[in-house]
């Protein structure tokens, strides 16, 4: 007789499990169980990538017209990556010391001489055949001589067509014809967790490829860029190289890192190509880039205060402050107002309004949506073009010293400050409408919150303030059990503050 323990048993019963996973497999019309498990990822090749795109990657060298004395001959030798690192890295120049591994040379026996000393290595890729390139803006500032040099070790002396130091782009050009080129790719197609690669000569070692993955999109570190954050390895060298998805295109210029070391971390980030490629354009067109301007300061919005007014959730860019005789004073755009909307794009943080109107063509009428008073307004307003350098503000000189009226108000005391009506030249003078200036402020809510002697209030909620009565009126009907938004002036600037009475 045939027996069966339960280790056979068991043997058996999986036999028969596979056998019949198996036969349902190649039985038309069961149910395909082998489908159901999940396929195994390999890790993506990227020798395709490096064969395709490698060839249009250059090495870039910075060289800079000095003139030396003999009396400073003892100073160690210049060190062109990490002159490169120094400055893109850590905002200064390098220390002056010998290289560790480099002897310093000779101290020259005196008098005074011209030479060509090497600034820096770095990376750019070829835009066109007919040798446009593209790389930093940092990578080129300063040079008196840029030389490139490609993957088959052809050397050619470039021309800088252009750089703009707010996208952190340049465009160099080679006398050359028939070159490998780049394809660009489309950003807007980019996934956080991607693969993508990078080549470039870090401390330059040329054509090193390095890869890693998306770690996010849209990471604010800049006026005019929603940088690509990766954890692509970077270094000193491969700035302006490029970024490259698994289609072989081109997604972003490799520009910055995030150290507190000094060397790689594993955040890096990237221009994207679409902001560059605009850039790009304009410097190969005219050798500068035209951006608009309207002439604001901003701030962002916080929860508290979008809460508090009424916006619902934070969004849009708080205006701080009007320029005068800018393109959003004539358009009736006022300190305090948040820009919720420009040219029918919404703007979800304050950061986005630069790049939006940075991108509109000067000279362009465009709409304006903004949030004053619990309600929303559209104004329409003419972009102007920024200056190349903006002049600095200059301070106002206080007015004369005039007769104020205090206020013995019994709503404002319970906050904690004196108030008291505007003169019509405080008026001038703070460029407002109305309000009531804080004379003093005591122990209490309105000092917990920042309000500061000379600060001009100029709203209670989302109700304009031209009176110290006025002001009582406001804060008697607003719910002291939630916290009080106040919109005020202090000097230029305007500003959203919470009150938060304490309860008893």
């Amino acid at each position: 007789m045939f027996r069966m323990d339960s280790k056979n048993l068991r043997g058996c019963g999986l036999a028969m499990a596979l056998a019949f996973a198996g036969f349902a497999a190649f039985t038309p019309g069961a149910p395909a169980l082998a489908q159901s498990a999940p396929q195994p990822h390999t890790l993506p090749d990227f020798t395709e990538l490096v064969e395709q795109v490698g060839p249009a990657v250059v090495n870039i060298r910075t060289v800079e017209h000095v003139r030396s004395s003999g009396r400073n001959g003892g100073d160690g030798p210049s060190d062109e990556e990490m002159q490169e690192f120094f400055r893109r890295f850590f905002g200064v120049p390098m220390p002056n010391v010998p290289h560790p591994q480099r002897p310093a040379p000779p101290a020259p026996r005196g008098g005074d001489s011209d030479e060509d000393q090497p600034r820096g290595v770095a990376s750019g890729f070829i835009l066109t055949p007919d040798g446009y390139v593209m790389t930093n803006a940092h990578v080129v500032e300063g040079a008196d001589q840029v030389i490139v040099t490609l993957t088959d070790k052809r050397e050619f002396k470039a021309k800088i067509i252009g750089s703009d130091k707010r996208t952190d782009v340049a465009v160099v050009k080679i006398e050359a014809t028939g070159l490998p080129s780049v394809r660009i790719g489309d950003v807007s197609r980019v996934k956080v967790g991607e693969w993508v690669m990078a080549i470039g000569s870090p401390f330059g070692l040329d054509n090193t490829v390095t890869a890693g993955i998306v770690s996010a999109k849209g990471r604010d570190t800049g006026d005019y860029l929603p940088f690509i954050q990766t954890d692509v390895a970077i270094n000193p060298g491969n700035s302006g190289g490029p970024l490259i998805n698994m289609r072989g295109e081109v997604i972003g210029i490799n520009s910055q890192i995030y150290s507190r070391s000094g060397g790689f971390m594993g955040i890096s980030f990237a221009i994207p190509i679409d902001e560059a490629s605009r850039v790009a354009e304009q410097l190969r067109v005219s050798g500068r880039v035209q951006r608009g301007r309207i002439g604001v300061q901003i701030d962002q919005v916080t929860r508290d205060v979008a809460e508090s007014i009424g916006l619902g959730r934070p969004q849009g860019a708080l205006v701080r402050s009007v320029e005068t005789g800018s393109p959003a004073e004539k358009a009736g755009i006022e300190a305090g107002d948040i820009i919720t909307k420009f040219n029918g794009q919404v703007i979800d943080r304050a950061t986005d309004l630069p790049r939006m109107v940075g991108s509109t063509k000067p000279g362009s009428r465009v709409n304006v949506t903004v949030f004053r008073r619990g309600a929303a307004r559209d104004l329409a307003i003419t972009v102007a073009e920024i200056e190349p350098e903006q002049a600095v503000a200059q301070a106002r000189p206080a007015s004369a010293p005039e007769e104020k009226a205090k206020s013995s108000s019994p709503a404002a005391q319970t906050l904690g400050v004196v108030v008291t009506e505007l003169t019509a030249a405080q008026k001038k003078e703070a460029k407002v409408k109305g309000g009531v200036r804080v004379e003093s402020v005591a122990d209490g809510a309105a000092q917990r919150a920042g309000v500061r002697e000379g600060d001009i209030i100029v709203a209670v909620g989302n109700t304009e303030i031209n009176s110290v009565r006025e002001f009582d009126a406001a804060l008697a009907r607003l719910d002291k059990s939630k916290p009080i938004p106040v919109l005020l002036r202090r000097g230029d600037l305007a500003s959203y503050l919470l009150l938060r009475p304490a309860r008893g």
